[in-house]
């Protein structure tokens, strides 16, 4: 129980990282596709200069191209995610990211092969719900919710994937060839991104002093630190219970922005109303979880009676 709760306790201390990444993105002023390439390249050359002084061996046999093309998946996520974050707020962007449960608990049954649990549908559907209320009364951000419900499908897909890939290497390690399958798929993108998507057609490789400063948090704290532990978690916790506490991202990240930015990232009402809807089901899921091994515990105890009993 005390493991347990160390375990979730980290986790939360994740998310409440990973809240900062909005802010982050909107202090940073260069455009979302730079943003996330110097982030994975920064972040992968630390962590092979970690990897270096501790002697892991780099070899992934067979889960070389697996762990680079996840790490394609993670780029597009983020870049989706800061982009909708330009597009919108960062408060919009958090909510949005909130359909990972709902995504999980449809893609990691189907890619695990297990059974498919309706409690988790059904949190899921209240996550939708949430969603929305925030949508009905937050129109103007349509894009930038879009977006970012685009993303966290995405990241349900690479989180269900890194799950698998934990029980077999080294949490830094499989970050590190995510990170580098990033850094090199943005490269690859690069041209076409200047030639068809880039607003100016060129390419903001010159980050400002203060560009730098947050580029290297965001590197270092929001993706080095948090993921490669993200990663380490699912050891111990399920993709669904990781993707739904990953929920309280938008308190966290909405508690942030409104701190750092002041009254851009004021909301209506009805979007907190929204939110919250969408809290209630990471509340209502370790209840659930709990119950089911209560009443679980004490069917086989009655079962176990019986039989000895005749």
């Amino acid at each position: 129980m005390a493991a347990r709760t160390k375990h979730y306790v980290l986790l939360h201390f994740i998310v409440l990282i990973w809240g900062f990444t909005a802010v982050l993105g909107l202090l940073i002023s260069i455009p979302a596709v730079e943003i996330v390439f110097f982030r994975t390249l920064i972040a992968s050359g630390a962590i092979a200069l970690l990897l270096w002084f501790r002697g892991v061996d780099f070899r992934v046999p067979g889960r070389m191209l697996a762990l680079l093309g996840t790490g394609s998946l993670i780029a597009l996520h983020w870049i989706l995610f800061f982009g909708a974050a330009r597009v919108s707020t960062a408060s919009v962007t958090l909510a949005g990211m909130a359909t990972c449960s709902l995504w999980t608990s449809l893609i990691e049954p189907w890619m695990t092969r297990r059974k498919i649990q309706l409690y988790e549908v059904l949190l899921g559907v209240l996550v939708i719900v949430g969603l929305y209320v925030i949508f009905r009364f937050e129109f103007t951000y349509a894009l930038g919710l879009g977006m970012a419900i685009v993303s966290a499908l995405i990241a349900s897909v690479f989180t269900v994937l890194n799950a698998q890939f934990s029980k077999h290497y080294d949490p830094y390690l499989i970050t590190f060839y995510e990170m580098v399958g990033a850094t090199l798929s943005i490269a690859l993108f690069f041209p076409i991104y200047q030639q068809w998507i880039s607003d100016t057609g060129e390419l903001f490789l010159s980050p400002s002093v203060s560009d730098w400063l947050w580029l290297l948090v965001l590197a270092l704290a929001c993706t080095v630190y948090a993921y490669s532990v993200s990663v380490e978690l699912m050891k111990y916790v399920t993709a669904f219970a990781m993707n739904l506490t990953n929920n309280l991202e938008p308190v966290y990240g909405i508690v942030l922005a409104v701190l750092v930015f002041g009254e851009k990232e004021q909301m209506t009402p009805q979007f907190y109303v929204g939110t919250l809807i969408i809290l209630t089901s990471v509340f209502a899921y370790p209840l659930i979880r709990r119950y089911q091994k209560v009443r679980r515990y004490y069917r086989i105890s009655s079962r176990r009676d019986l039989e000895e009993a005749s």
